[in-house]
């Protein structure tokens, strides 16, 4: 019987490593594709009876419809979230969506902590500052963590795995959920409070929240407003969360003392890439880039060996499971309305 034949979008050289390590990957048939997959490359697919995607590939319903008609069977995707995945077309029109639901949370915790690390203690400019033999401390002054009060929204594997972190620290930390976890909180010290609350007490606040049409631009103009002057914002979760015009506005006036970024509102096409030879086209992520107080990466809170090895794995068996007839493995067959988990 021919091998199953995965056409795999939007790939980097990680991808490809980490998909050809996993066990049982010399028995698929792999096509890689630097491209992302959306209604226009999906005829890439031709052939393939499974497509492989990552966040930032648009899998819409006009997508969908192209992937079924070429006889494509199932949507794996390289991460937990989804809310870039028709999921009701999906399952109107046969097609299976599978995801890998926890690769690595302390990935992405570990990321936010690093972030916010590097911009308070200005490790980045300090760097660059001695690369040039320039040993001056001049601007380079931080705040001590230990007893800061630090603000966790969203408490799934990631954001329990912060805030431990910050408590290790030293810092009273403050968490908000719609489904709290009390015995958790008790165990590690953690204190549950209403959405408002925490802005207001909160010098860090640490975003872990899935995308959903609630939680959008959960960040706003109001809510900024309501945060503690001078505010270091952390978000590794998804870039909609923040709406980016309204905390342009909030660090030019200085009632956002900080952010670190993994994510960015309107990162399709411009994160994963390299466009150092280009100029950049969008003028509120030029503008963010050249804060000194703004910290950002390209989405890289996922990229641990462990995290990878996880994904291939996960994506890798299920895709043996589809040529053998068998079920998906337990918590990766997507079957509700679309959303989007903590991290990629």
């Amino acid at each position: 019987m021919p091998a199953l034949i995965v056409s795999v979008f939007d790939t980097k050289s990680y991808d490809r490593e980490y998909l050809a390590k996993a066990q049982g990957a010399d028995r698929l048939t792999w096509r890689f594709h630097d491209f992302r997959l959306c209604a226009e490359t999906a005829p890439a697919a031709g052939g393939a009876q499974a497509v492989c995607a990552f966040v930032n590939d648009q899998a819409d319903r006009a997508c969908l419809e192209i992937l079924a008609s070429l006889g494509v069977k199932l949507l794996a995707l390289r991460g937990a979230g989804y809310n870039n995945v028709d999921v009701p077309a999906a399952r109107e029109l046969g097609l299976d969506v599978v995801r890998v639901p926890a690769y690595s949370p302390h990935a992405v915790a570990e990321h936010a902590v690093a972030l916010l690390l590097t911009l308070n203690r200005k490790i980045h400019r300090a760097y660059n500052r001695v690369r040039e033999l320039n040993f001056s401390l001049s601007g380079l002054v931080g705040f001590d963590v230990h007893g800061k009060t630090v603000g966790i929204i969203g408490t799934g594997k990631i954001g329990r795995i912060a805030a431990q972190i910050f408590r290790g620290f030293g810092a009273e930390v403050l968490a908000h959920d719609c489904f709290p976890d009390a015995d958790w909180a008790a165990q590690f010290g953690v204190r549950y409070v209403e959405f408002d609350a925490l802005l207001t007490a909160c010098d860090v606040v640490s975003l872990h929240v899935p995308l959903l049409p609630e939680t959008r631009h959960l960040l706003n103009e109001q809510s900024l407003a309501q945060m503690k002057r001078g505010v270091v914002i952390v978000n590794t979760s998804r870039g909609k969360l923040i709406e980016t015009t309204a905390l342009i506005a909030a660090l030019k006036s200085g009632q956002v003392g900080g952010v670190a970024l993994d994510v960015y509102e309107e990162e399709e096409g411009i994160f994963f890439e390299d466009l150092s030879g280009q100029m950049l086209q969008d003028d509120e992520l030029s503008l963010l880039i050249n804060f000194p107080n703004v910290l950002i990466t390209s989405h890289q809170g996922f990229l641990t060996h462990e995290a990878l090895s996880e994904i291939a794995r996960v994506t890798t068996t299920n895709l043996l499971r589809l040529e053998a007839g068998e079920p998906f493995l337990p918590g990766t067959l997507l079957t509700t309305e679309p959303e989007a988990a903590h991290a990629s």
